[in-house]
């Protein structure tokens, strides 16, 4: 397993920002909800595990059974509709050994690596349109089911993860061309029939629509927060008061002042959608900015591995991940500033939970051994 690696080809730099951002976490999750920072602590101990293991592991080797992870993904992603557990009018996740497993999670990263092996077999005619409407036909089913549990904004990111690792697998640039000057003009009069009073588009009574009213709700909420702010709007416009009363240096770690978002239940799933809040409020600017550079230097790291992958899947792989970092951490992010809607999505490595945290980790142990081969290639030749 490690024949051919050499110590210094590691890539202790990316160990290190991992490291520095699930440790910033852990320490707000804490703050947030402490009865789950034993839980997130022994996560960043398992995930750090798999990943230093899967980074010694080819990366070849896992994609030899590249269909089995499309068919995982499908088969995961219907049993949670069928079993899975109801929370918050929402069915994503299910209870294994008494930890919440969310497919949506495990979805992106076995996306990642069917696609990585996909557009691989089928390089030589991956430019052929037909080849374009086969890899759209397979991305949609998940993104279908996903949307259906329902998670808008877990299908947002994978939709963006899929268009990502298009890009990265060399696909001509005319048809992404081609996809904004359709998409762009569609999903404006998309947005403007959902914000119609009475839009067709939208779900209610118990019919199905495109979106759920609690959706076209938020985005009203987004769009007006003046005539919502004892309502929808309540939530996000005190995240970003929260988030101003931090100012530079913030209210420190486990604050528990009357006016404090947690205090008040200003909030909620603090630990969750809203930990940058906390982080906002409790560590200030400094703080916050330290967690939007350590996940830019993340992303930026995932990508550097990408574009000197030895390989097409290598820089999928690596790419894709960079991407789902990216993509994610922005709306996370901007949902908490009120630069987007709100809508639920983790933060990742920051925000609590298992299989988020675990999912991303065996991502970047994945990335790590891309790394790695290009520096045994290089060696050896």
């Amino acid at each position: 397993m490690f024949k051919n690696y050499k110590f210094k080809d590691y890539d202790f730099k990316l160990i290190l920002y991992l490291c520095i951002i699930t440790i910033i976490g852990i320490l707000l999750v804490n703050s947030a909800q402490p009865e789950n920072t034993r839980k997130q602590l022994m996560g960043f101990i398992a995930g750090l595990a798999i990943m230093i293991i899967l980074s010694f592991i080819d990366y070849h080797i896992w994609l030899k059974i590249w269909p089995a992870y499309y068919f995982l993904m499908i088969g995961l992603l219907v049993a949670v509709l069928i079993k899975g557990n109801i929370s918050l009018g929402a069915k994503r996740w299910f209870t294994l050994f008494g930890i919440r497993f969310q497919p949506s999670e495990a979805a992106k990263i076995l996306l990642i690596l069917f696609f990585a092996q996909f557009i691989m077999k089928f390089k030589e005619r991956i430019n052929q349109w037909y080849m374009i409407l086969i890899m759209v036909i397979l991305a949609a089913p998940p993104m279908a089911l996903i949307f259906k549990e329902p998670d808008l904004s877990t299908t947002i990111v994978f939709a963006l993860i899929f268009l990502s690792i298009l890009f990265l697998g060399e696909i001509n640039y005319r048809y992404f061309i081609a996809l904004a000057a359709v998409g762009i003009p569609a999903f404006i009069i998309v947005f403007l029939l959902l914000i119609q009073p009475d839009s067709a588009l939208v779900g209610k009574n118990g019919d199905d629509g495109l979106i759920e009213q609690y959706q076209q709700l938020r985005i009203l909420a987004w769009l007006h927060p003046d005539e919502y702010e004892l309502e929808e709007a309540f939530q996000q416009q005190n995240s970003i008061m929260a988030i101003g009363s931090g100012q530079l240096t913030g209210k420190g770690l486990n604050n528990t002042g009357v006016n404090s978002v947690k205090k008040g239940n200003f909030i909620s799933e603090p630990q969750t959608d809203f930990i940058f809040t906390i982080a906002g409020e409790e560590l200030g600017f400094v703080g916050s900015a330290t967690i939007i550079i350590l996940l830019m230097l993340i992303s930026i790291e995932c990508f550097i591995v990408a574009f000197k992958a030895a390989d097409l899947p290598g820089r999928i792989i690596a790419g894709g991940m960079g991407a789902y970092i990216g993509f994610q951490s922005t709306i996370n992010i901007c949902v908490t500033t009120g630069l987007f809607p709100n809508t639920g999505i983790p933060l990742p490595f920051v925000s609590y939970g298992l299989t988020s945290l675990l999912v991303i980790y065996v991502g970047m142990g994945f990335v790590m051994n891309v790394r790695l081969q290009k520096q045994r290639k290089f060696n050896n030749d």
